[in-house]
């Protein structure tokens, strides 16, 4: 199928044909020059015209594919400034997705479902993407749920960065028994037999939830390349067309990275791929960093897969860890080798994000920043930024635009919001993160999701965050002042991440010169019911003139993505994320509209009465006004 059928345009024979034409759209270009159109092109990657049906019509040729929207919405391709997505690539095939799933009771089938079909040597991995905040029972599976779903095959389900459950099987598989050690900062939960009962818990290190995922089978080099394919498309799915991946623990390079680069080298990536690089070993941060400044320097690489600098980590001792269900933790003296890691940065002209949840973090950084700073090296030639910033002050924001630096945030309290409530109370919440104190000062703030394993990757669920401020489990937690519009949302989501990766005058919008990524919408993300911003997805994603995703009245313009191996896979089976019913088309919202309309009705009939238009007298039903008649 070459194109969309389209009334009025026909193809002629220009000089200058387009490679693709969207028209009859309502496109949003994020360009403030020209905010608004109905028509563009894209030639050899890149948009030519931005205008109307007529603008574009005098480039289309007979090569030329016409993608009619049809009357939709159409935004700049999304752009996820945090992700991790690198490392969930490799083994997204095999996990068992519950984002979205809207009850613990639709989990535990799916999970049992899973299970039957597993071979013997392999494992059921729900990891991320969901939380007791999301579902429906408001509580996570317990170890006897997963003994009775999956009696033989070994289950681990982790709950964000906080706790994991297995099942008894996991538990023999991973080697914990009642003789195992509590490792530092974790906690195995025991019976009053001694037995560890299938709980891990992060007390608050995340290291025992890394090491347990880590010990599950792993799929070969061919098939981690087509998990992370199978990946990428989903992704598309919802309109992505770009993200920075963030590196984080257990992704080594170069040797993870190989899925990346090898699509990358074949001209088979469907996202465009800014990646970090995170130092793994305690005690070698420094020495590691250094051997990668004479291998790598940020910007090497193409506008499909650029290397962007260093971090989320440093050095280990410097991160605090995110568990809002525990204590903020109190980290040791990590300063000495902290400032060696970022002054051997600078003076290389490396960029570089720290992972930073609390404000006592964030100061102790900046000191560090400031001392530097003293020596000329801030502000540098590389970007610099903060990740997550939940709890930053307003003087260290000051500080941040003082030293050249941005802030990156997630939605990370979107599934943990009520643990982070109850900890520190309602005043604290209503400005986690501050949003309004950083646009106010000019930071650049983009958006991201912090996905696979705290987050879901759905960008949409992201989106209504930070416009609304509710959690996944509808508790209000950020007052107005640190809540966004709609055009705000949207431009963390796609300029802001294009300035992290010194990609702006090419990426994030829809204008002449920029890159060919856009997303049809399978709703209108400006004018639809608010709830209901979660639930939008791509009807066509574009990216560099591609079609890479087509859905709907579209359906075969993207290529068809190769079946899922392993073929027990749960993906083959369940799909990835779990789109269920939409709020405005629930029974309970149907309920509320009717309540609304008969009050409208209510208060029309008044006015009429107040206005002399009809008597004051009511029949039985209610509906004397001769309009009802």
């Amino acid at each position: 199928m070459a194109s969309m059928p389209v009334a009025g345009l026909r193809p002629g024979s220009p000089t200058d044909p387009a490679d693709l034409v969207v028209r009859n759209a309502k496109i949003f270009t994020g360009d403030p020059r020209r905010p608004a159109a109905g028509a563009l092109t894209i030639t050899g990657g890149t948009i030519g015209v931005v205008g109307d049906d007529a603008d574009v019509a005098g480039h289309i040729g007979p090569g030329t594919r016409v993608l009619d929207a049809l009357g939709r919405r159409v935004v700049p391709g999304l752009n996820d400034s945090h992700c991790h997505i690198i490392r969930g690539g490799l083994h997204y095939v095999l996990e068992l997705r519950w984002d979205g799933v809207p009850s613990l009771a639709v989990g535990l089938r799916m999970l049992r479902d899973q299970a039957a079909r597993t071979p013997e040597g392999q494992w059921v991995r729900v990891a991320g993407g969901w939380s007791t905040e999301s579902v429906a029972e408001h509580r996570a599976p317990t170890p006897a749920e997963l003994n009775a779903a999956a009696p033989d095959t070994p289950v681990v389900v982790t709950h964000l960065y906080q706790f994991a459950i297995l099942n008894r099987a996991a538990l023999r598989a991973v080697g914990i028994d009642r003789d195992t050690p509590d490792p530092p900062g974790a906690q195995i939960v025991r019976g009053h037999d001694g037995e560890p009962t299938g709980m891990l818990l992060a007390a608050p290190a995340a290291g025992i939830l890394y090491a347990t995922i880590g010990k599950a089978p792993m799929l070969d080099r061919p098939l981690q390349k087509a998990s992370t394919r199978h990946f990428l498309r989903e992704l598309n799915r919802f309109g992505l067309t770009s993200f920075i991946d963030a590196a984080g623990g257990f992704q080594n390079f170069p040797d993870d990275y190989h899925a990346v680069t090898e699509l990358a080298a074949e001209g088979e990536l469907t996202m465009r791929i800014g990646y970090h690089l995170f130092p793994q070993t305690l005690g070698q941060e420094v020495e590691d960093i250094r051997r990668w400044t004479g291998l790598v320097r940020p910007g090497d690489g193409d506008e499909w897969l650029r290397f962007n600098g260093a971090g989320e980590n440093l050095t280990w001792a410097a991160g605090d860890f995110e568990n809002f269900a525990q204590p903020r933790p109190e980290l040791g003296a990590y300063e000495g080798e902290f400032e060696k890691a970022v002054r051997l940065l600078l003076e290389n002209g490396w960029g570089f994000r720290l992972h930073a949840t609390y404000d006592e973090t964030i100061r102790r950084d900046l000191a560090v920043f400031d001392k530097l700073a003293a020596e000329g090296l801030f502000p540098g030639a590389g970007r610099w930024m903060f990740d997550h910033a939940e709890t930053v002050s307003a003087d260290s924001l000051d500080r941040v635009a003082a030293l050249g630096g941005s802030i990156g945030v997630q939605h990370r309290l979107n599934y943990q919001g009520e643990a982070f409530l109850n900890r520190y109370g309602a005043a604290a919440a209503a400005s986690a993160p501050p949003l309004g104190a950083m646009l106010e000062r000019g930071l650049t703030v983009a958006a991201g999701t912090d996905a696979t394993r705290v987050s879901t990757y759905n960008p949409w669920v992201a989106l209504h965050w930070l416009i609304t401020g509710r959690t996944v489990g509808d508790v209000l937690l950020r007052s107005p002042a640190n809540r966004v519009d709609r055009e705000t949302a949207l431009a963390m989501y796609t300029r802001a991440g294009a300035e992290l990766t010194g990609e702006q005058d090419v990426k994030g919008m829809l204008s002449p010169g920029f890159y060919g990524d856009l997303a049809i919408l399978s709703d209108d993300y400006f004018t639809v019911d608010e709830a209901d911003i979660p639930f939008i997805e791509a009807a066509v994603t574009v990216v560099g003139g591609r079609i890479v995703y087509a859905t709907g009245e579209y359906e075969g313009l993207a290529a068809a993505p190769p079946p899922v191996e392993p073929a027990w896979s749960p993906i083959a089976h369940f799909g990835g994320y779990q789109a269920s019913v939409r709020p405005s088309r629930s029974g309970i919202r149907q309920a509320e509209l009717l309540r609304d309309a008969a009050a409208e009705s209510e208060l029309h009939r008044k006015w009429r009465i107040d206005k002399g238009l009809t008597p004051d007298t009511e029949t039985v039903d209610g509906f004397s006004d001769p309009c009802f008649s």
